[in-house]
């Protein structure tokens, strides 16, 4: 029984040559406690594994894995962003891109964003733009602001903060008085990473919220 203290590249790569699907998403998972340039190489086959479950659990582990060679990991991410059938797994591609912070991924994630009808692969695009910080994404965050899907919006509100791009202020301020107090308590976080008047004013009325968290979320940001 292979347990963490005994994980070697050869034990890890008989479970990931596997036939069961539940053996090889195991040596996945075996894969953090290696050296990461050895783990990297070893994951390369199995972004592009027969099992939906596998193929997620690898390009999920490139968040990690991929910091050891960005250009390859860049490549595997466009082609599963672009190619898999599955929605869940480019989803997972989308956020890898984020998490390593690939910007030259940018024009990729913003056509996927345009022509994808899938609300969870725009939730996973949004999350990414404020990850990469890439000034180029207020475009899409504002049209997500918009969209009748409120994670979508709350994810938007929390990547304009992440953003800290003031033009994004008068999107966020109608937001202040939304009936969903997690709407609210985003908002306080994301107005509290931009700053100026209009910030403060909208803060201080988030300050006197009838829900304490977003209260208190408020108050961090002025002092009080």
């Amino acid at each position: 029984m292979l347990g963490i203290m005994n994980v070697t590249p050869s034990e890890v790569q008989k479970l990931l040559d596997s036939e069961d699907f539940g053996a090889r998403i195991k040596g996945i998972n075996f894969l953090r406690h290696l050296e990461i340039k050895t783990a990297f190489e070893m994951i390369k086959p199995i972004v592009v594994d027969k099992n939906t479950r596998v193929r997620y659990a690898a390009v999920s582990q490139l968040d990690t894995l991929g910091t050891c060679d960005l250009h390859t990991s860049l490549e595997m991410l466009r082609d599963r962003l672009f190619n898999d059938p599955e929605i869940d797994v480019r989803a997972a591609a989308a956020d890898a891109i984020g998490g390593l912070k690939l910007t030259e991924a940018f024009e990729d994630i913003q056509q996927v964003y345009r022509e994808t009808p899938e609300w969870l692969l725009k939730f996973s695009i949004v999350a990414t733009l404020g990850e990469l910080g890439d000034p180029r994404a207020l475009e899409i965050l504002q049209d997500a602001l918009a969209s009748d899907s409120e994670l979508l919006q709350i994810t938007a509100i929390g990547a304009l903060g992440e953003l800290g791009d003031p033009r994004a202020i008068p999107w966020l301020l109608p937001f202040v008085d939304r009936s969903d107090w997690q709407v609210r308590y985003r908002l306080a976080q994301a107005l509290s990473k931009l700053g100026g008047e209009q910030v403060r004013s909208a803060l201080e009325k988030l300050a006197a919220d009838e829900v304490e968290q977003v209260a208190l979320e408020a108050k961090k940001y002025l002092g009080t």
